[in-house]
């Protein structure tokens, strides 16, 4: 349903106040990133940057900068708020592909009756910090990143819309372009997408969740609930599946529990198939690449095509024959001799960071794809830790949904 959004007033602030989402940046980084810019909307969803150097990230006064960085950006004006409810188009535009979403609120009821679909498990610390995020501030500062089945209806709305002038149009210091517009006919999108039986989340469970937990928060302590309270939403990205892009998502090890490299390899033979590969990049799925001692791998297997489907993503058999059995890592979730490294940074990252001593062994992975999730999420399943990479990543600060 549309929603009154804060929004930056102009194209200028649009582009000095965006930012990449919380959580693809540690504190340092998110730093570095906002330095000599005020207007960064990194003071509000990384508000820790603001505190000493190793502030607790957790303390009650990240939270309360969070919602003092907010109201400082409303009180200049570089942020304004719309009277009236609205639903807005984003699109992304990176390396020739471009991808555009109807921007809405959707129920938080819906996050629990299953009209929207997950495929990952929360962590509750994580929850907890969004949670409270939100409750500080009193608003979704962050678009949960949805996707649905493709609908021509919806799409020949979207490119009525998009065909007007944009509320906000330029290129990140990234190289990703973003243009927002607001849209003309509201009602009609509305009406088209009761035509969408479900959505997925494609990136965002923990916002998902803690917008959950904050709007019921909310509805208990309202003595007159409301099912038109904004507090009943929450601001989410609902893109059409075709046109996705998922990167895959990289795995490094930091030692070969213990085995020498012979034996290592040998090991790995006998769990896959493997022979000698030119370069780190997977060309077809039921593969990954392997890199050790200087060199390049092509791992591949075959999988029981009755077996679940979460079981026969190329994720979980290299967990399942290797990463467990050969290497003692027993959760991925949890072990700290595991590290994820996102399709986006490229296999020189995996060789530079086995070279330099501080990892054993590298897996570079074939992507995950979107109906590999969708037909997961659909049957109840649980996708194993970091299997999808999303890019190009949300820019939060372009559109905020107030809680009242």
């Amino acid at each position: 349903r549309p929603f009154p959004a804060i929004r930056p007033a102009d194209n200028e602030r649009a582009r000095r106040i965006a930012s990449l989402p919380y959580d693809v940046m540690d504190t340092d980084e998110a730093r570095a990133m906002a330095a000599g810019n005020p207007d960064s909307f990194l003071h509000v969803v990384r508000s820790e940057i603001d505190l000493p150097v190793g502030a607790d990230p957790y303390s009650d006064a990240v939270y309360d900068g969070a919602a003092s960085a907010l109201r400082m950006l409303l009180s200049n004006g570089r942020l304004v708020r719309e009277v009236a409810p609205a639903l807005y188009l984003y699109r992304q535009i990176w390396r020739g592909r471009a991808q555009t979403a109807v921007v809405a609120c959707c129920l938080v009821d819906d996050y629990a009756n299953g009209t929207i679909l997950r495929h990952e498990r929360t962590r509750r610390e994580k929850e907890d910090d969004r949670t409270r995020h939100i409750l500080r501030t009193n608003a979704n500062t962050g678009q949960v990143f949805l996707t649905y089945p493709d609908v021509a209806a919806i799409d020949a709305l979207v490119a009525a819309e998009t065909a007007n002038d944009p509320l906000y149009d330029f290129e990140a210091v990234d190289g990703v372009r973003h243009v927002v517009w607001k849209a003309a006919e509201p009602g009609a999108l509305v009406h088209a997408f009761e035509a969408v039986p479900r959505a997925f989340i494609a990136d965002g469970h923990h916002r998902s969740a803690a917008s959950y937990r904050a709007g019921m928060e909310r509805r208990a302590a309202d003595p007159r609930p409301d099912p038109e309270r904004e507090y009943n939403g929450f601001m989410a990205c609902l893109f059409p599946a075709s046109q996705l892009r998922i990167l895959p998502y990289n795995r490094l090890v930091r030692t070969l529990d213990g085995l020498s490299p012979e034996t290592f390899l040998r090991r790995v033979g006998d769990a896959v198939r493997i022979a000698p590969a030119a370069d780190g990049e997977p060309d077809a799925p039921r593969s990954c690449r392997m890199y050790i001692g200087g060199a390049w791998h092509r791992l591949s297997w075959d999988v029981d095509s009755g077996a679940p489907p979460a079981e026969r993503l190329d994720v979980s058999v290299l967990q399942g024959r290797i990463l467990g059995p050969v290497l003692g890592i027993a959760d991925p979730r949890t072990s700290p001799d595991i590290a994820f490294v996102g399709g986006i940074r490229g296999t020189e990252e995996l060789v530079r960071r086995v070279d330099s001593g501080e990892f054993a062994v590298a897996f570079s992975m074939f992507p995950t794809s979107v109906t590999e999730m969708m037909d997961i999420a659909s049957g109840g399943g649980i996708m194993p830790p970091k299997s999808t990479w999303f890019e190009p990543k949300l820019r939060s600060g372009l559109l905020v949904h107030a809680l009242d």
